[in-house]
């Protein structure tokens, strides 16, 4: 554990302080080791996904460093404090969506986002003020014509997305989304995807998130870890991960009415190549890796197969 002086310093991480970093990360229940070992930091700004089977420790990996709940073992830095001993000031900095909220049903979105959004004023700074307007944050998640409509009223989706407005009203530095759009429509969840992006390239806002939608994993994340069997058995982009499963990608394509794939482990360098030899003839041209899916599959089970410490040695290979 650390010192006091420790207590004080983020870590670095690549000569940038880290806004999460685990080290060795151990929890226990009663005899049971749901974590054996958890290492991974992220950087200010990304949108890292945790994904892995239920059962696999993510719930209980986001409680602690959300300061919810004590690890029985290893060093955790959040904003640079342990979230253990994390104040006000501290969780001021943070939000967090969880599945589901089921109060003040009585109460209007407008009314309630207002009302906790006052809790924040003490925490603003000249860098981040803080809070977000109650009508800024209803438009970012597309709650405009029901804003002074009783919650109780509001459908499952639409109360979905209250969640992640109480979940951004504090205008967080890091946002912890558990499962964010489990009830959303396909038009409200590609909203949700453009508000992640907004929140991560415009106001640096770190994200962590876990999700069982492994397309959504894709399309958000900039950098996907794997839990499973209480420990982190692969961290890359889902191109990386999917390199290490696949190793190779195929290219298809068509010329003169006839179809051709050929499978190549540089499929940038074979479509320059492509194109170099016959240009327009080129027709229908797709390149297909392994979906996230098929990848994230393939790892857990090398994991339950005991082929787990060979698979992170060929991510490190591949990732270099």
């Amino acid at each position: 554990m650390w010192s006091q002086s420790q207590q004080d310093e983020p870590w670095a991480n690549g000569g940038e302080p880290a806004v999460v970093d685990v080290r060795g990360l151990r929890m226990r229940y009663g005899s049971k080791d749901v974590l054996t070992g958890v290492d991974f930091s992220v950087a200010r700004g990304e949108v890292v996904c945790l994904l892995g089977p239920n059962g696999a420790g993510k719930t209980t990996t986001i409680e602690i460093l959300e300061g919810f709940r004590m690890r029985s073992a290893g060093q955790v830095r959040v904003l640079g404090v342990d979230p253990a001993r994390g104040g006000e000031d501290w969780r001021a900095r943070t939000g967090v969506v969880l599945q589901s909220w089921r109060d003040h049903a009585r109460w209007t979105s407008r009314r309630l986002l207002a009302h906790l959004g006052g809790y924040y004023t003490p925490y603003s700074t000249p860098h981040r003020a803080r809070p977000y307007g109650a009508d800024e944050v209803i438009a970012m998640v597309g709650l405009e014509e029901l804003a002074d409509q009783k919650i109780a009223t509001l459908s499952g989706g639409q109360r979905r997305r209250l969640d992640v407005a109480i979940g951004i009203v504090g205008r967080p530095e890091l946002l912890f989304l558990d499962e964010p759009t489990a009830g959303f429509d396909p038009h409200a969840r590609r909203e949700f995807h453009d508000l992640v992006h907004r929140l991560s390239d415009l106001e640096d806002t770190t994200i962590l998130l876990t999700t069982h939608d492994l397309t959504e994993a894709e399309q958000l994340a900039d950098r996907i870890l794997i839990l499973a069997g209480g420990r982190i058995v692969a961290d890359g982009t889902a191109d990386q991960l999917a390199r290490q499963v696949a190793g190779e990608a195929q290219v298809r394509w068509s010329r003169g009415g006839e179809d051709f794939v050929h499978a190549t482990p540089d499929a940038s360098a074979f479509v320059r190549q492509l194109f170099a030899q016959y240009g327009d003839e080129v027709a229908d041209l797709e390149v297909r890796r392994a979906s996230l899916e098929d990848t994230y599959i393939t790892m857990v089970q090398q994991h339950e197969s005991g082929d787990a410490d060979r698979a992170a040695t060929t991510f490190k290979e591949v990732a270099r």
